[in-house]
């Protein structure tokens, strides 16, 4: 049974203050037992990263081995063809790995069912911070490690910020940080979703996610 669930959010600015309840954001998700989904989503992206150009050779493709090592009869030892037999050392590998690509197919109603589940369960751990793609003017770290502090963001944790435009200030800023990710709401992923403890999204990010994946 599909269940509608709104997921309400409480805005703060920057130096980790609550703004008033205009600045309140609603998420419409669908609740649904869809964790089976999220773990199809986590293979399909995890076999799409795989590079699959492992290669082994067969008896034909190693070099060398066309004479005949000794004459079929007469020596006393097992017949022989090639040298580059499998059972001979120097031979080809029998049924070895060969290149090959493996996709695993989501339906995009599955995509964004998977996705809404999971943004369901991380529904605790989701902070909105207020134009955080304008606000953060200063290219340094240390103006980012001030804006968690306010926030009470702890960085030993990993952190996924989801942002509706990446401007050159909040990459510089968080590009040197080991446990933060930047993401575009466009480009958003279970798996990405799957790995942070902490989630941090803005205004803009929740018009662009209601739009793409709760539409």
């Amino acid at each position: 049974m599909t269940v509608q669930k709104f997921i309400t959010y409480n805005s703060v600015d920057i130096n980790g203050k609550t703004l008033s309840d205009e600045y309140k954001l609603e998420l419409n998700v669908l609740e649904k037992s869809g964790n089976y989904l999220i773990h199809k989503d986590i293979l399909r992206h995890q076999s799409s990263q795989r590079q699959g150009t492992i290669s082994t050779k067969t008896r034909s493709e190693v070099r060398g081995g066309g004479r005949k090592p000794w004459r079929q009869k007469g020596t006393g030892r097992a017949r022989a063809g090639s040298s580059r037999s499998p059972l001979w050392k120097g031979g080809g590998v029998i049924f070895g790995p060969k290149p090959r690509k493996i996709v695993l197919k989501l339906n995009k109603k599955e995509r964004k069912l998977a996705l809404q589940t999971l943004l369901y369960n991380k529904r605790n751990n989701i902070s909105i911070i207020d134009n955080l793609e304008t606000n953060l003017d200063l290219p340094k770290t240390k103006t980012f490690y001030s804006l968690c502090k306010n926030c009470e963001i702890n960085l030993d944790q990993k952190i996924l910020i989801i942002v509706g435009e990446k401007t050159i200030p909040l990459k510089l800023a968080t590009r040197n940080i080991k446990n933060v990710e930047l993401i575009l709401a466009s480009n958003l992923n279970t798996f990405s979703l799957l790995k942070a403890k902490q989630i941090l999204m803005t205004p803009l990010a929740v018009k662009d996610i209601k739009e793409i994946y709760c539409g």
